[in-house]
């Protein structure tokens, strides 16, 4: 079975959410609507009992007595008189929300339409009556209205000078039951309806467009993606966005960079220890043939010679296997505290000949205060004598090399500068990739294989620290090695 994809799984979700909000939505205001309205509907009743009770009061007064309304026509006159009244407060009270209340009230609550018309003793005209409730006398006895039916009523007394003469009985509206009202509920629920309809195909639309348009840049990172794992290096997404997706974009392009260019290091790799090793291997191959064609005797000094390759030779392998174990973090490191100070003392004291001999001077600014670290010394160590090495290998005769260390809030700092000949500058960065050399300058003879500053860095940034390559004040180039202190 086939997995939804992104856009109908983000159509399905913005839909089925539309359509839980606007089904809740309907039936909350439908259910509202039914109770606000018979809420509605009650006080409306209730207020209609006041004013039928107030004509009756009146009805009292002027007659003394319920006997006029022994008549169902007068009991219907009454009941259309409570009701006109009714309206008449209505439609003054309408009148004074208007703007123009001020003329109302001055040409009375019907200017501007005909009052509604009465018979000559001041009642309202014949007609059908509303439906009524029951007036019953003082002591209970039913005097007007239908009998009484059921429990569910309610009781309005009838009081005149603060007297109770009678008793109103009448049924609160239970709730929606005539046609009119009716009808009004089914419009309202059929707008109702058609919003949510409306509400529901927009939301289609929206979340179709969105999957649309969050989908179209995933799919190009996807074919990004397998042209990138086919191995086509060079592949890039354009993507404009500046949200999450364009951010990835970003992230993709990044790593296509440096699959790239690790892709290049590698081939360049391959292409320079093929190089360095053909090298010492040709020369012993030469070495060999002349000796076996009796062009070379076989002296002392041609064996000096082979045991030079050999060494040459050795000293590559050595370097690739060292830098093989720093890279995977294969190296034995033993850390424990160490007096850093004292330690480049030492090496430098056992590199002071050397440095002589090959007509370098040598200057230290080493602190007497002993600077305490955690580190493995052997490998510590090994680091001093490749950049001391490298000093020496590099460095002109009657040039000097300074040995420095610094104390300060980034650690314990560890310099190495000589004199000329120097790096350039664009050169500085890439001195730490295996196998670089600055062939033009910093030569002299064959130079080494250039793996000797990767080794270093990779020791460096075991204990925790970090190295760097900057122009040296003394015309040549500077190595900063930079290492935590103790605690």
């Amino acid at each position: 079975m086939r997995t939804p994809g992104i856009t109908a799984k983000l159509f399905l979700a913005v839909l089925g959410v539309t359509l839980t909000v606007v089904v809740l939505m309907t039936v909350a205001a439908q259910l509202a609507f039914r109770s606000d309205f018979g809420s509605y509907l009650r006080d409306r009743e209730r207020e209609r009992m006041d004013t039928l009770a107030e004509v009756l009061a009146e009805h009292y007064r002027d007659h003394g007595g319920w006997q006029a309304l022994e008549t169902p026509a007068r009991w219907r006159d009454i009941l259309r008189e409570a009701a006109w009244r009714m309206r008449r407060e209505h439609d003054h009270h309408d009148d004074h929300d208007r703007d123009d209340h001020s003329d109302r009230d001055r040409n009375g609550p019907f200017e501007g339409r005909a009052p509604p018309p009465h018979r000559g003793d001041g009642r309202p005209p014949p007609g059908p009556p509303p439906i009524g409730p029951t007036l019953l006398d003082a002591s209970g006895d039913r005097v007007a209205g239908p009998p009484i039916r059921g429990d569910d009523v309610e009781r309005k007394p009838v009081t005149v000078a603060g007297d109770t003469v009678g008793w109103l009985v009448f049924r609160p509206a239970a709730g929606i039951s005539d046609r009119l009202t009716r009808r009004f509920q089914y419009e309202q629920l059929r707008a109702a309806l058609i919003s949510a309809l409306g509400v529901v195909i927009l939301a289609a639309v929206v979340s179709i467009l969105l999957a649309r348009g969050f989908l179209a840049p995933v799919r190009r990172l996807a074919r990004s993606t397998r042209a990138l794992a086919a191995g086509r290096f060079d592949t890039r997404v354009e993507e404009p966005r500046r949200d999450e997706l364009g951010q990835l974009a970003a992230d993709f392009n990044r790593l296509a960079e440096t699959l790239q260019r690790n892709e290049r290091l590698r081939n360049e790799f391959m292409a320079d220890m093929s190089h360095e090793l053909r090298t010492p291997m040709a020369v012993l191959r030469a070495e060999l043939e002349a000796m076996e064609d009796g062009v070379r005797p076989l002296t002392r000094e041609s064996l000096h010679r082979l045991q030079g390759s050999v060494a040459s030779l050795s000293k590559l392998i050595d370097d690739l296997y060292e830098l093989s174990l720093s890279d995977a973090g294969a190296l034995d490191y033993r850390m424990e505290p160490l007096d850093l100070a004292a330690m480049i003392t030492e090496t430098v004291d056992r590199w002071r000949n050397r440095l002589e001999d090959g007509g370098l001077g040598l200057i230290v600014d080493i602190p007497e205060a002993a600077v305490e670290i955690n580190a493995d010394e052997r490998r510590l160590q090994q680091l001093l004598d490749n950049l001391l090495e490298n000093s020496l290998r590099y460095t002109e005769r009657g040039g000097r090399v300074r040995v420095g260390l610094t104390v300060g809030d980034g650690g314990a700092v560890v310099s190495l500068e000589d004199s000329a000949p120097g790096v350039p500058e664009e050169a500085l960065q890439r001195l730490f990739e295996r196998l670089y050399r600055v062939e033009v300058s910093r030569s002299r003879e064959s130079g080494g294989a250039g793996l000797g500053l990767a080794i270093c860095r990779n020791i460096a940034r075991a204990h925790g620290g970090e190295v760097e390559a900057y122009a040296s004040p003394l015309g040549g180039l500077g190595i900063r090695v930079t290492l935590p202190l103790a605690g």
